[in-house]
């Protein structure tokens, strides 16, 4: 079953595309699937115990690999985007980017984010308020200053390379080497051989792949049924209970089900390019009818705290917590948070990633990696940075005790007492449903494309409709019977348990696509090495004593020099026939 020579072809056997489906990766993902699900659904308690303690060890025995991971693929990031593979185009030369500037960000934003941000954008501020980070002491100045500033820091620039991460490995396959094929393990054949990569050991790695895309997907509506159903209670007084929540998930479903079935440009890009105009509208209304000097003035000192001590936070793993009676506070906020973040953006990259790739052709490496961290970090801070300091100004004067909220009965309806403080409450909320709906189905409608990408052994321009239509669905009815029993709280923890193999394999492609860019740069007849060595030098520089020796015929000091003859000669015929 696992003969690394079977399907194996050569190159150039196949003129067009095979677009059959991958039946091993296809059942292989299908059979994980339910075999992780059903004893969950049969043993409820059981399973939620297991999966506890699946996370405990997850976050607490290999939360150091998580934070490792985080800064490993920011410096990865940076390292791509200003070394000369950053200059390497993803396309051919005479390709233009197929989206617009505009366009690409939003569905990139849209797709990468989902209904998330907006959850945490209002909220997250409340947690770190009680259980601050460093010791300190919860409601102090400090605790409200950091408070501020670490959901920038979670939703900021690691979070956004770590999506990277799978971007540039499969986007400098699918649009440089010109590979049909839109898979990690086409990706790592620079590392494991194209033997092993086409043999279905490869393809194990495209199941765990595709499983943790599955699970990433399956569990952000474990945010977005619950706060859009207590949005329709807010507005029309519907009990917000299970039928009201399959009700919501179903009507999300047939929206992305529709957009992934018209494609990239007939339905991803519009539905992205709505979702983000009315997320800019709300946002600039909060901002206007709120405290909008407080919030500016605390976004921006947050937003330097974030950037100023981003080094402290990406390696803080709390290592003398054990050492209490020393002193030191055991707070958990390492193991609770970014540890916690950094797997869930793990668990999402393979789908953001891969969704990335695919719509960044046309553009430079540099541009893709870049813009996706510019954009993405900065519509995830707009979002909390206003929506989170209305929330804390609430706070803080008095107005609302956003965090009795909370404690009491919990985050959604936090969320909607937030924004029921505002001027026109009830249309304030009805966008902010409309929105969690669009976000929750840009999401989706961008997993169940790239999870037909997939499944196929090669795409010619987009995956068969069905194949969207199918894994559309799919993702529907997995959460659509875990609310049934009440298991959704369980997925949602036992996905990060999903993106554990993803820290071998994510690594392995950045090593992956550095040795081939490395290798395809080098056998370009126009690359030069960056390592110049000097042999000539003149006798005499412009800042010695002396005459300047003339450069070497070719050499760029001549060049310039016969530039400037020319322009000198230039100048006195104009002088002369004006004359």
């Amino acid at each position: 079953m696992f003969d690394a020579d079977k399907n194996f072809q050569p190159h150039g056997t196949t003129d067009s595309p095979d677009t059959r489906i991958d039946k091993f990766t296809f059942f292989g993902v299908l059979l994980i699937l339910f075999a992780i699900t059903v004893p969950l659904v049969v043993f409820p308690q059981q399973g939620a115990d297991w999966v506890a303690l699946t996370k405990s060890f997850v976050t607490g025995k290999l939360g150091v690999g998580y934070l490792a991971f985080g800064v490993l693929a920011f410096i990865f990031v940076v390292y791509i985007s200003f070394s000369d593979i950053g200059n390497i185009k993803l396309g051919k030369p005479e390709d233009d980017v197929e989206f617009k500037t505009g366009s690409w960000a939003a569905m990139m934003f849209c797709g990468g984010i989902g209904s998330g941000v907006m959850y945490w954008g209002i909220v997250e501020w409340v947690y770190y308020w009680q259980g601050p980070p460093f010791g300190l002491e919860p409601g102090s100045p400090d605790a409200v200053r950091w408070a501020s500033t670490y959901g920038l820091f979670h939703w900021g620039p690691v979070a956004w390379a770590i999506y990277l991460v799978p971007s540039v490995a499969i986007a400098y396959f699918a649009h440089v080497r010109n590979s049909p094929v839109l898979k990690v393990s086409q990706s790592l054949m620079p590392l494991l051989g194209e033997r092993f990569t086409k043999s279905n050991w490869g393809k194990m790695i495209d199941v765990f792949f595709v499983f943790g895309m599955i699970g990433g997907g399956a569990t952000s509506l474990g945010l977005a049924s619950p706060m859009i159903g207590e949005g329709l209670y807010e507005l029309f007084g519907i009990p917000n209970g299970l039928l009201m929540q399959l009700a919501v998930l179903l009507v999300t479903t047939s929206i992305f089900a529709y957009s992934a079935y018209q494609g990239l440009r007939g339905g991803i890009q519009k539905l992205s390019n709505i979702n983000f105009y009315l997320a800019i509208a709300f946002l600039v209304f909060v901002l206007v009818a709120g405290p909008t000097v407080f919030i500016l003035n605390v976004g921006l000192e947050s937003l330097g705290r974030s950037l100023t001590q981003m080094a402290t936070m990406m390696t803080w793993t709390e290592s003398f917590a054990g050492f209490e009676k020393q002193g030191f506070k055991n707070t958990g906020f390492p193991k609770d948070w970014t540890i916690f973040y950094w797997a869930w953006w793990l668990v999402f990259a393979p789908t953001i990633g891969l969704f990335i790739a695919k719509i960044s052709k046309g553009r430079t490496i540099r541009q893709m990696t870049v813009g996706s961290m510019f954009y993405g970090s900065l519509g995830c801070a707009v979002f909390f940075i206003i929506l989170g300091n209305y929330g804390m100004y609430l706070q803080l004067t008095g107005a609302l005790d956003v965090v009795s909220v909370l404690n009491d009965k919990g985050a959604t309806a936090a969320i909607f007492a937030v924004l029921n403080t505002l001027p026109m409450a009830k249309i304030a909320i009805g966008v902010f449903v409309v929105l969690a709906v669009l976000f929750t189905a840009t999401t989706f409608d961008s997993i169940s494309y790239i999870l037909a990408s997939v499944v196929q052994h090669e795409v010619d321009g987009e995956p068969h409709r069905w194949n969207r239509l199918f894994w559309a669905f799919t993702l529907c009815i997995l959460p659509a019977a875990l609310m049934f029993i009440g298991g959704l709280n369980t997925l949602q923890t036992a996905s990060i348990f999903a993106g554990a193999p993803l820290l071998i394999i994510m690594s392995m492609l950045m090593l992956s696509v550095i040795k081939a860019a490395k290798y395809d740069l080098y056998y370009q007849p126009d690359y030069s090495l960056k390592t110049i060595h000097i042999e000539e030098i003149p006798a005499n520089a412009p800042w010695e004593h002396g005459e300047t020796t003339q450069a070497p015929e070719g050499s760029v000091l001549a060049q310039q020099a016969v530039y400037e003859e020319l322009r000198q000669g230039g100048e006195e015929e104009t002088k002369e026939t004006s004359a």
